[in-house]
């Protein structure tokens, strides 16, 4: 059954009285379960937390155009576990670039056979009547952590707000499964209703919702994050912004008032550092862009850079080096 299907059969959502507002994993201390708030702990595991990997070709990935032709050849674990090494990454949390239940089996295969994919974001149909047992097969693998929709594909800037997507989202819980939002800056209205509709799921904001760094445009996205992250539950990816800034020819200032803007609106214990490898790569390369956020961060203490170059992640995941909780 697809969404407009799965409409006619929807009952409104009903909010749980007294549902509390933040998801403790978003609250709690930005360590894993063997450290301490605030405290180096040498064994703190460090995550790209976010990155793709496929299998090029021009039907399944006709969004890479003539301008992004080095994305146009397959990047696989094999590409990604030298960059991760180079970086002092213990590992990555793989997303799905394609909407498909192939793609995302696909994903939890190469998780399963390479121990550097520490989770796997995959695509469900969160409209589908069938979500229930698509969401019961991947559960049975521990790497998945997480699903998402490309919402900024959407023509329907209020696509989030369907009642069918709604429902989607409301059985996520219960498969203790991370939703990301994948939005422009347009979109995060419809985000701020989805999260305060639904207090008890944990939810991480994509690339920073792609502010047009290019054009130095802050407003209105500094107004809407700083609605967003009111929400506890809501967590935030330093991604993507490589792409969203002049291609090549950015200079690290370009990224201090938006990084400024997540910072002060987030704090250090909701946010983590992420590639988005290989999209980067027509920006900037790898170690460039992890720098970054890197240069940024070292105004902060120990833990708190810890916290971000990997304990949020996988507390927000609930990662280990093995897989999920």
């Amino acid at each position: 059954m697809n969404c407009a299907d799965a409409y006619q059969n929807y009952t409104c959502l009903q909010r749980l009285p007294g549902a509390r507002l933040a998801d403790p994993r978003s609250v709690q201390p930005a360590v894993l379960p063997t450290g301490r708030a605030g405290e180096h702990d040498s064994a703190m595991i460090r995550i790209d937390a976010h990155q793709h990997f496929w299998k090029y070709s021009t039907t399944e990935y006709g969004w890479i155009d003539e301008s992004m032709a080095v994305l146009k050849r397959d990047f696989l674990p094999g590409d990604l576990a030298p960059l991760l090494d180079a970086n002092g990454l213990d590992g990555s949390i793989a997303v799905q670039a394609r909407q498909s239940l192939e793609e995302t089996r696909w994903l939890l295969d190469l998780a399963k056979e390479n121990s550097c994919i520490k989770g796997v974001v995959g695509w469900a149909d969160l409209c589908s009547a069938e979500l229930p047992e698509q969401l019961n097969e991947f559960s049975k693998s521990k790497k998945l952590v997480g699903v998402r929709h490309v919402v900024q594909a959407e023509p329907d800037d209020g696509f989030m707000l369907r009642p069918e997507f709604r429902r989607g989202i409301a059985q996520l819980a219960a498969f203790d499964l991370v939703y990301d939002l994948l939005l422009f800056p347009r979109h995060l209205p419809a985000a701020v209703q989805l999260v305060r509709e639904f207090p008890e799921q944990a939810f991480v904001l994509d690339h920073i919702a792609k502010p047009s760094i290019a054009d130095g445009v802050l407003e209105p996205w500094r107004g809407a994050i700083g609605e967003l992250a009111q929400f506890p539950h809501v967590s935030c990816k330093l991604s993507g912004m490589v792409t969203e800034a002049r291609w090549q020819k950015w200079s690290y200032e370009d990224f201090v008032p938006y990084l400024d803007v997540v910072f002060e609106a987030f704090g250090p214990a909701r946010l983590m550092i992420g590639s988005d490898w290989p999209v980067c790569t027509v920006s900037a390369d790898y170690a460039r862009t992890l720098g970054i956020v890197e240069k940024y961060i070292e105004q902060f203490s120990t833990g708190e850079r810890d916290a971000m170059l990997g304990g949020n992640c996988a507390r927000v995941y609930q990662v280990t080096s093995e897989g999920k909780i």
